[in-house]
């Protein structure tokens, strides 16, 4: 009999990214535990016996996605377009996390006044190679992001300078002329006197619970899997939605539609003068408020700790992807 196969999440093993990692799964009520300590790359999930957590870079949650050796992972977007080939056909991204947020930019130095736009920055490496006897020359650690995005953009008489370091300062070190690199807020990039052409923020990224298409996805696996991604979901939509209680002296079919179709507030029960709303977060007042002006004399909203479905809409996605 084949080994039952447990279920490899990989997560950041230090700093923010492993904090904010780590408050991600115990919102959802998995803890993740780490061996003997933070020297131990070893871990569990609390409560699910079948999973198993590994503590690795990014670039090498990464890399084990790609290769089937971890089933689930936290890593950056960014990463994985640029490291995977193909991505879409051997990852799936679940969700993402709402930390670890930045842009994959195209930066010019300041000086280029002329060089607004993609289009612009074509013209001008139509160019340089007659004034200058080159190329232009870019310096970036996201090579094949650059060469899909110089190259749908026109962009092709260049030439990448990897960067091994800080690349904004590849511009004033004379070493490149332009860069593409990451940013959050873009101070890094202002100091080094560079701007972002206008239409090249070629990726928003953030992290994401990314899935592996290519890893051994047994009985055990799937099932771990199933319930970890249904605590996530739980939580998510309990994060996201509020109980809404009116007392209406006549909650009619007709209020009860226009509550759904106007402020997405599925009726969850309904009694003698009062009835239950499943409302998103951020229509609670305009739903009250609306209810009121017809009729409720009150209306209470709460929070939910989990909201379980039957459908689970990321294990749903995940499965189709597996077959």
């Amino acid at each position: 009999m084949a080994p039952v196969q447990k279920l490899i999440i990989a997560s950041p093993s230090k700093g923010r990214l492993q904090e904010n990692a780590a408050a991600f799964f115990a919102r959802a009520g998995l803890e993740l535990t780490q061996g003997r300590g933070a020297r131990d790359y070893r871990g569990a999930v609390a409560g699910v016996e079948g999973a198993e957590v590994a503590y690795l870079s990014a670039s090498e949650i990464t890399r084990r996605l790609a290769l089937g050796e971890a089933h689930l992972g936290v890593t950056g977007e960014d990463l994985v377009r640029e490291e995977i080939a193909e991505a879409d056909k051997k990852v799936e991204l679940l969700a993402p996390l709402g930390f670890g947020a930045a842009n994959v930019v195209v930066a010019v130095p300041q000086a280029w006044i002329d060089v607004r736009y993609m289009s612009d920055l074509a013209d001008v490496a139509d160019g340089f190679r007659a004034r200058h006897g080159r190329g232009l020359r870019v310096a970036t650690k996201y090579v094949n992001t650059t060469r899909r995005f110089f190259a749908a953009h026109g962009v092709s008489d260049y030439r990448i300078v990897e960067s091994s370091g800080a690349t904004e300062g590849a511009p004033a070190a004379g070493s490149a002329d332009l860069i593409v690199d990451i940013t959050t807020t873009g101070a890094t990039l202002a100091a080094n006197a560079l701007k972002i052409i206008e239409d090249g923020v070629i990726l928003r990224s953030q992290a994401n619970l990314v899935a592996s298409l290519t890893a051994p996805w047994d009985n055990a696996a799937r099932e771990a899997a199933r319930v970890i991604l249904s605590r996530i979901a739980a939580e998510e939509e309990a994060r996201t939605t509020r109980d809404v209680r009116a007392n209406l002296p006549t909650p009619s079919e007709h209020i009860l539609r226009e509550a759904e179709a106007n402020f997405g507030a599925g009726v969850r029960n309904m009694d003698d003068g009062s009835a239950t709303f499943s409302c998103p977060a951020n229509k609670v007042a305009a739903l009250a408020d609306w209810l009121i002006a017809r009729g409720a004399k009150s209306v209470t909203s709460a929070r939910l700790d989990y909201i379980f479905q039957a459908e689970n809409a990321l294990w749903s996605r995940l499965a189709a992807r597996l077959g």
